[in-house]
């Protein structure tokens, strides 16, 4: 792999021909913060080329990424940025939900808070809301949730997600969204 550009790198790699460590170093280079001297983020990526990264990547690729607090942050902080553009307004009408998104990191949690009303889509760190519905699942099973990857009902019924609150709500909640697709 020659290319000097992250981004473009990752667009032409196959993870399936690389080494979890070979992976990791060439997501930790595309994430780099452009204020911290690095040129390119993760916001430059193509969210099909992302789509089909984690589709391509093994369970123990995705898990190495994740493990390393920094990189897991810029990754769902980019995710969850990116779903205020991918929110679909006609489909929530008048529809009006906070989300509460718990995703493993250790023994703790990452948090975010995705709130729509009035046609809209926000997200946020706070979590001071009540929430309608709360999402606990592992990073690497949010990242293929996230990416078109995985099937929420599926990983619902074999206890990967767990949903605490309108169960209803949360089985549509991926309606509302324009997931990628590999």
């Amino acid at each position: 792999m020659t290319n000097s550009d992250p981004i473009a790198a990752l667009a032409e790699v196959d993870p399936k021909k690389i080494s979890k460590e070979e992976f990791v170093s060439l997501l930790s280079a595309a994430s780099e913060v452009a204020s911290n001297g690095g040129t390119v983020d993760l916001s430059s990526m193509d969210p099909q080329t992302f789509a089909r990264l984690i589709s391509r990547a093994s369970k123990d690729q995705i898990e190495a990424v994740m493990a390393r607090p920094e990189l897991r942050v810029r990754v769902l902080d980019e995710v969850f940025r990116r779903m205020e553009a991918h929110f679909k307004a006609e489909k929530a009408g008048t529809a009006k939900a906070i989300v509460h998104w718990r995703i493993q990191a250790g023994e703790d949690f990452e948090r975010y808070e995705t709130v729509i009303a009035d046609g809209a889509c926000s997200v946020n760190k706070d979590n001071q809301a009540e929430p309608r519905v709360t999402v606990t699942l592992s990073p690497a099973e949010f990242l293929k949730l996230a990416s078109g990857n995985g099937s929420a009902p599926v990983m619902f019924m074999t206890g990967k997600i767990k949903v605490k609150g309108d169960l209803g709500f949360a089985a549509g909640l991926s309606n509302l969204f324009s997931i990628p697709k590999a």
